[in-house]
């Protein structure tokens, strides 16, 4: 069910009590005015990124049913999928105990040039493609996905990679 974006209100923060165990959605925001989300992908629960969120970012997703995030480094707000194709439709949204944090549920889109279903921009599946491994004394990446979910050159051409060093 969507939502007016102008009708969504987050509650004051005013009481300990309504904050952990209430039915009012009062999300606390960091002295940057960002909350970290974690998503999720419906169908295999797997992770598939870690990102932030804006006040504005939360409103349009729960309007919508469509995950806007907020870009730290491009400092905007970004509907997943926009350039893509690879969308991130909302199935739930959790708040943790103190709500301070978020976990979007979502089902993904298949990206507008090809390829299988994905959500990183870098062409695997997850954001989280590596694990840290320790071998011979030395810290290495190791790959846990062997291919891409798709060609990063062809969906993103003529865009700036979001990767900033």
């Amino acid at each position: 069910m969507k939502i007016n974006l102008d009708r969504i209100i987050f509650e004051n923060r005013k009481s300990i009590k309504e904050i952990e165990e209430g039915t009012l959605l009062s999300p606390k925001f960091n002295d940057e005015g960002l909350i970290p989300c974690v998503t999720v992908e419906n169908e295999t629960k797997e992770v598939l990124m870690v990102s932030y969120l804006n006040d504005l970012a939360l409103k349009k997703t729960i309007a919508t049913n469509k995950a806007h995030y907020y870009s730290r480094s491009r400092k905007a707000i970004w509907l997943k999928g926009e350039i893509s194709g690879m969308t991130h439709k909302i199935n739930e949204i959790y708040i943790d105990d103190d709500q301070d944090s978020i976990i979007f549920v979502v089902s993904l889109g298949i990206p507008t040039k090809g390829g299988k279903k994905a959500s990183c921009h870098v062409g695997y599946k997850s954001c989280f493609y590596r694990k840290i491994k320790i071998s011979e004394n030395k810290l290495q990446l190791e790959f846990t996905e062997k291919e891409k979910s798709f060609d990063p050159e062809i969906v993103y051409e003529g865009i700036d990679n979001p990767t900033k060093i």
